[in-house]
């Protein structure tokens, strides 16, 4: 299936080098698909138990491998932005200022997101290349039909190859002129393909198609480009298409909404994409009461304290000792409840890309593997299921309030598991208890 844009409807008061032409081309027609496949597994299983194996799920959240056909967001990864045009229509705005629209905000979020671990670099070619019929005849939509986006794909990929060599990126950026009469913003997203398609003797396995108005709703490139790092959407996708959109996690991970007043990626995602380290997570596997020390989710990390820079005769021992004062902080704590499901808890302040959080505190929510993108693989547990918080700016009133805080207990699976926020620390880390039965 597509990986599609979270719902655009924002909450009250938010506003919302030349090379040779593609000579195979026409066997796109074959290949094209929207259909998730799971592909082959990668790097070992993760040194814990809390680690929840992969499932077959679409976007399954289980840490304990990697998909391969997946770009893995560390260190560095290059996105080509190419810009598309019509012959219907003469666009109103450059695609330098698209480019603006879009970066360095995107490659910033990911970069705090992941403490400096993953750098996004764009790569847009400054020009404005012409599809070869009207927007209109390619029927962009939301529920796009495939014959329909294969056409769109086919073109799109045969007119900007001339331009660019696929093989020196590893994402695409397919961005539609935003006046043409025939482009839908709610048809952003990412186009998985079935079995990966060959250009300049590169395969690739999806493309982010972005068909935004300008400017573009805040976040919504880092919520696709979360789709081609293996995240699933957070927000409910009604059958119909109307009703309730985001009944899971409310404001917190961008994957949820664009809106959110709390984008950054919850834990988990981290820990899935090795922006967190197995040293970061507190793993609660078996019966019994257990006490815990957390800091805040978006906190910068602390510089390794290493002790003078040349070797005073001590060695073994002041090296030891400087490694024990570099471990890493614990950014969350993780129950596991069964497998393919936890109880993950970490620390939401503003902080990061969180500036902007409505309230702050110990953020509780359960993680299922086995389910897919928008049925709910995340879900917030909120700690004040009675009272709301942040009406006409938070993108779910009830969810905005869900952090627990000091002096505050949340009981989860019919008591099987209750956390309790013991105090928080002059230097900012939380302390918590966890009992599990």
């Amino acid at each position: 299936m597509p990986d599609e844009r979270a719902p655009r409807t924002p909450p009250a008061g938010v506003r919302r080098s030349l090379r040779r032409p593609l000579s195979v081309v026409t066997a796109l027609t074959a290949v094209i698909s929207t259909a998730s496949m799971a592909g082959p597994l990668a790097r070992g299983v993760a040194g814990t138990p809390c680690a929840l194996e992969r499932t077959d799920a679409h976007h399954s959240l289980g840490v304990s491998s990697w998909d391969s056909s997946y770009v893995r967001p560390e260190g560095r990864a290059d996105a080509v932005m190419l810009f598309l045009s019509f012959p219907d229509s003469r666009p109103g705005v450059t695609p330098q200022q698209l480019t603006r629209d879009y970066f360095p905000a995107t490659s910033d979020f990911f970069r705090q997101a992941s403490y400096g671990r993953f750098d996004l670099r764009a790569h847009p070619v400054p020009r404005w290349i012409e599809m070869p019929k009207k927007s209109t005849a390619y029927d962009i939509a939301r529920d796009w039909s495939t014959a329909s986006r294969a056409s769109f794909l086919r073109d799109a990929l045969a007119v900007t190859d001339p331009e660019v060599d696929f093989g020196e990126y590893d994402i695409v950026y397919l961005v539609a002129d935003p006046d043409a009469p025939g482009v839908d913003s709610d048809a952003t997203k990412v186009v998985n393909f079935k079995d990966p398609i060959r250009v300049d003797g590169t395969e690739l396995n999806r493309v982010v198609t972005l068909f935004e108005r300008y400017p573009a709703d805040r976040n919504v490139l880092a919520h696709e480009t979360g789709h081609v790092f293996d995240l699933p959407d957070l927000y409910n996708r009604p059958e119909d298409g109307k009703g309730d959109w985001d009944t899971h996690v409310g404001d917190w991970d961008l994957m949820g909404s664009q809106f959110g007043l709390a984008p950054d990626p919850f834990g988990w995602h981290r820990w899935k994409l090795g922006w967190l380290d197995d040293e970061q997570v507190d793993c609660v596997w078996q019966p019994g009461t257990s006490l815990h020390t957390l800091v805040p989710l978006g906190a910068e990390p602390e510089e390794p304290r290493w002790g003078g820079g040349a070797d005073d005769g001590r060695g073994g021992a002041q090296a030891q000792a400087a490694v024990a004062r570099a471990r890493p902080a614990s950014r969350m704590a993780v129950v596991r409840t069964g497998a393919h499901e936890a109880i993950v808890l970490e620390v939401r302040e503003p902080l990061g890309n969180d500036v902007s959080v409505c309230t702050s505190g110990v953020l509780a929510y359960r993680v299922t593997t086995d389910r897919a993108s928008a049925d709910g693989p995340v879900e917030v547990l909120d700690g004040h299921p009675d009272t709301a918080a942040c009406h006409g700016s938070s993108v779910r009133p009830e969810l905005a309030d869900a952090p627990l805080r000091v002096g505050e207990s949340l009981s989860v699976d019919g008591g099987d598991v209750r956390i309790s926020v013991l105090d928080q620390s002059e230097s900012g880390e939380w302390n918590l208890r966890i009992t599990r039965r």
